[in-house]
């Protein structure tokens, strides 16, 4: 038997304990990137993220832990539960507030049931499902998220979690020497196209420069920032990352990389990327003009060029975009489960999933019916 205790700030927790239970090095459930968030104050109340992360402890030693959140609603999940919201409020009942295990504003799959390496590994995964399914009970909750999960924690949750599963695109290093190397490997109508779209930006002007986080200075950081915020508020989003926890990034030593585009030594375009585990994670784009292809040379092109020149595995642009098909990214599933207190409610919203879960199989069929590449390419699991 374990001692759960639940947690109103990842500060609470010991870092270097926290980090050895991860499956992997995936840096969005690292301690230090969990407690920029909250330190920076993007993880806050009145924004829907309320801090409960789930440990259990061993004779007060850390032996598992989630990052766990009570969500006062759906925003920066990426799993898009409103309609099931909408259909328990319109029945009478309160879905908000609900707990949900995952890493805010982060559409990464990753490690969310951190339990170590060994042979209790299982048994303390279905541990830590249970004591979160336990608390939403205890607290008369609505239910229990689960989002972006890895494969091997899915075996943790039992028939009484609903099951769904997405799409996103990745870029798999297929050991190319250079970016000439991975064009070749596309069919010929999209090697010309990314050669067009790449030659426009190349004969723009723009000076394009990789950066990582720890060379910037405040003002670089500050204006890197206001592109971001500026960028989603123009598209109508509300800019939850502060420019303190930009800098913070900067603060983590090269985990943070930026792709740059200056005009006339001002930054006028960036693309914030996420390094960690040989892996590259695409994040925030912000733009300050607009001009035909930078935004797919800044996200994309440069990503897979940086990839390939320090060999890393694998390059995650972001959620959703069938466009990215076209640039080399093949469909990937992602994962995530869910527990809805009330029976009845589950039934329906399970008969609900009956269908989704077919035209998303049928979606990830079509989508590798377009493969870019000359000879197709299977994308993993």
């Amino acid at each position: 038997m374990y001692e759960i205790r639940f947690h109103a700030a990842i500060a609470k927790l010991p870092a270097a304990a926290w980090d050895s239970l991860r499956a992997d090095d995936n840096p969005f459930v690292s301690h230090a990137f969990l407690r920029a968030l909250e330190d920076t104050g993007c993880v806050r109340a009145q924004w829907g993220w309320q801090a409960h992360h789930l440990a259990l402890y061993d004779d007060n030693r850390l032996v598992a832990a989630a990052p766990l959140y009570l969500k006062g609603n759906s925003h920066g999940e990426f799993v898009f539960d409103w309609g099931w919201a909408r259909a328990w409020e319109h029945a009478g009942g309160e879905y908000y507030p609900k707990l949900l295990n995952a890493v805010p504003y982060s559409p990464v799959p990753g490690p969310r049931l951190l339990a170590g390496h060994d042979e209790h590994t299982a048994l303390l995964q279905r541990a830590l499902v249970d004591a979160m399914r336990d608390e939403a009970r205890r607290l008369g909750l609505s239910s229990v998220h689960a989002n972006f999960l890895l494969l091997p924690e899915l075996d943790a949750f039992d028939e009484g979690w609903l099951a769904r599963s997405d799409v996103q695109f990745h870029w798999h290093n297929r050991g190319y020497r250079h970016f000439p190397d991975f064009l070749a490997a596309l069919s010929h109508k999209k090697r010309k196209n990314i050669l067009r779209e790449r030659a426009r930006i190349a004969t723009s002007g723009l000076l394009i420069e990789w950066r990582s986080g720890d060379t910037l200075d405040r003002h670089e950081w500050d204006r890197i920032h206001a592109l971001y915020e500026a960028t989603f508020d123009a598209k109508g989003n509300h800019a939850v990352l502060t420019a303190a926890f930009f800098r913070r990034l900067g603060e983590l030593g090269t985990l943070a990389q930026v792709a740059l585009a200056r005009q006339d030594a001002e930054i006028v375009a960036m693309a914030l990327f996420v390094q960690g585990d040989g892996v590259l994670y695409g994040r925030y784009w912000g733009a300050s003009l607009e001009m035909p292809g930078l935004h797919f040379e800044l996200c994309y092109y440069q990503g897979i060029d940086y990839a390939i020149t320090r060999q890393l595995r694998r390059f995650e642009p972001g959620a959703q975009g069938e466009h990215k098909l076209a640039r080399g990214f093949l469909p990937v599933r992602t994962y995530s489960r869910h527990w809805l207190a009330n029976k009845d409610f589950r039934a329906a919203v399970a008969a609900s999933l009956t269908h989704e879960g077919p035209a998303v199989d049928d979606y990830a069929t079509e989508l590798l019916q377009h493969s870019p590449y000359a000879q197709h390419e299977d994308s993993t699991r």
